[in-house]
């Protein structure tokens, strides 16, 4: 599977008063931005239910190769949210340090000797918390449960308001 292109960063569109600089200056880079998706222990999903409402979970994951990939049982609301609704929001723990991303969640599989031992590796982070899925985890009939984030657009901040960026991916 490729990895998206690089994003695109600029300006974020804020009402007036925010103090938001109009100009490039001071903008986040992709490279300071996602090492936190990448090191985050926690992250939030935010999906849509069949009936409009948002439905909002805490979610186990791993940032690798430009795109969010988790796993969990079909039968969660999440899970059926999705197969519906692709469209999800991706957001890390700090109301400070900010990063928020959008994309689709699709459901997927991989490959033991190939995404499945990369997989396999970075959810090592999960390890001391008793969660540790082996390569083959994910290659099955339903894939294991796994589903990949594909991102559209992020924004972050670290500095609010002078550093604010969007980033585009695939020229959204």
């Amino acid at each position: 599977m490729d990895s998206p292109s690089s994003p695109q960063p600029g300006r974020p569109t804020f009402p007036d008063g925010y103090g938001v600089p109009e100009t490039a200056q001071g903008q986040l880079t992709w490279d300071q931005v996602e090492p936190r998706l990448r090191d985050a222990q926690h992250y939030w999903l935010a999906s849509v239910r069949p009936d409009g409402r948002p439905h909002s979970v805490p979610r186990w994951g791993v940032w690798l190769e430009g795109r969010f990939w988790y796993d969990g049982a079909p039968t969660t609301r999440h899970t059926r949210n999705v197969e519906r609704n692709p469209a999800v929001t991706l957001t890390l723990e700090s109301g400070t340090e900010v990063v928020i991303v959008e994309g689709e969640s699709r459901a997927t599989r991989a490959d033991p000797d190939e995404l499945g031992a990369r997989l396999s590796e970075a959810f090592g982070k999960y390890a001391d918390s008793g969660y540790s899925p082996g390569p083959d985890s994910w290659s099955g009939q339903d894939g294991g449960g796994l589903r990949v984030i594909t991102p559209q657009r992020a924004l972050a901040w670290f500095s609010f308001p002078t550093d604010c960026t969007r980033f585009t991916f695939g020229g959204d």
